[in-house]
């Protein structure tokens, strides 16, 4: 069942009882994708914080040129939305689709909002996962406007392995904010040394 998968993370990361998981079952919402079906497309707004329970998601944009700038990744475990969409309530720029068939766990914001609300365990674990989202997307930053291609590649094969061996190349590429040639150029030195 997809709600286990929920279910014995929020036991192992907040330390939720039996309980309190009835109280989050009761909100969640399953959703399955095909490879490359979207969960969210432009012009949308993105409502739910969703689980992923089993597959690997993406969020890109579409420049003013047409190319796909990815913004982030999700898999096992991780939750995705569009963020400025979902706390906003405004239309999305962006889109979120399957890299895999995925199965997902949807929770509304307003539900989310509940249960922070009403589990003190759950808000004190959405507070951290927040805290990391940030200092994720900080060192992002950071590596974005002041490393070379290889160091962001690197970065990125030490850090997410997981991902790295999920997704296409032309994906890392995008999400490294290098071109394809680049980016083989950088895997060609790599792979010499």
């Amino acid at each position: 069942m997809m709600f286990e998968a929920l279910a014995n993370y929020l036991r192992e990361g907040a330390g939720l009882s039996d309980e309190e998981l009835q109280l989050v079952k009761q909100v969640t919402k399953e959703k399955k994708l095909r490879k490359r079906q979207y969960l969210l497309q432009e012009g949308d707004v993105s409502y739910y914080n969703s689980f992923v329970a089993k597959g690997c998601l993406r969020l890109y944009r579409i420049g003013k040129d047409g190319a796909e700038h990815i913004l982030r990744f999700s898999i096992e475990n991780w939750w995705m939305s569009d963020y400025e969409s979902y706390n906003s309530g405004e239309p999305s720029k962006g889109y979120i689709d399957a890299i895999e068939d995925s199965e997902l766990l949807l929770i509304r914001k307003e539900d989310f909002d509940m249960l922070s609300n009403t589990i003190p365990k759950f808000r004190l674990f959405r507070e951290k996962l927040e805290a990391r989202s940030f200092d994720a997307t900080q060192r992002r930053i950071l590596s974005n406007i002041s490393e070379t291609a290889e160091e962001k590649y690197l970065n990125f094969i030490n850090t997410c392995p997981k991902i790295y061996e999920r997704i296409p190349l032309h994906m890392v590429a995008s999400f490294l904010g290098v071109s394809r040639e680049t980016l083989s150029r950088v895997r060609q030195q790599h792979s010499k040394s």
